[in-house]
């Protein structure tokens, strides 16, 4: 098998296994209220976007929502969160894939919070429920504001440039991801 297929063939089998990750992690093991979650479903897309770049943390992130919520729905589905998780995978890869420093890190997370958490998910929110969105906005702070501290600080530990646990996957997996 050519080096391309394999590293092709890898990307795609850890892929999957971290939608897996991602759903488990985002229907079982979050805290969950009816406009709120709060838990780590963001290490898998985290860990897509350091290592394996833009294209597969969008995969990862999409894939992951669509089947969580065809699977486990805990509403009806609406694509909008699904186009949020992509963006958000996006922006998250654009800025930490193979460069992950303290302050890009932190420019992910605050963005995506800010444009993906509090305006278009509390916009999606509004439209699904026809809550008020202002409402919801103002509610989604305090569930921003805990995920910007968890986020920063676990993708600055597992992912971050001088990570030991970076630099122990890199050794482990670096021959499939370059």
């Amino acid at each position: 098998m050519k080096q391309t297929s394999q590293k092709t063939l890898f990307k795609t089998v850890l892929t999957a296994m971290l939608i897996a990750m991602q759903v488990v992690l985002e229907r079982f093991l979050s805290y969950n209220v009816w406009n709120q979650r709060i838990g780590f479903s963001f290490l898998p897309i985290a860990f897509a976007a350091a290592f394996l770049g833009a294209p597969w943390a969008m995969i990862t992130a999409g894939v992951g929502d669509i089947i969580g919520a065809i699977l486990f729905p805990t509403g009806p589905y609406f694509p909008g969160f699904t186009l949020t998780a992509v963006l958000t995978a996006f922006c998250t890869a654009f800025f930490i894939h193979k460069n992950a420093t303290l302050p890009r890190i932190i420019a992910s997370v605050l963005i995506n919070q800010l444009f993906g958490t509090l305006l278009l998910n509390s916009l999606w929110i509004s439209i699904v429920y026809g809550a008020h969105f202002k409402a919801l906005f103002i509610t989604r702070l305090l569930e921003a504001g805990i995920h910007v501290v968890i986020q920063i600080l676990l993708i600055f530990l597992l992912f971050g440039q001088k990570s030991h646990v970076r630099k122990s996957l890199e050794k482990a997996i670096g021959q499939y991801i370059c």
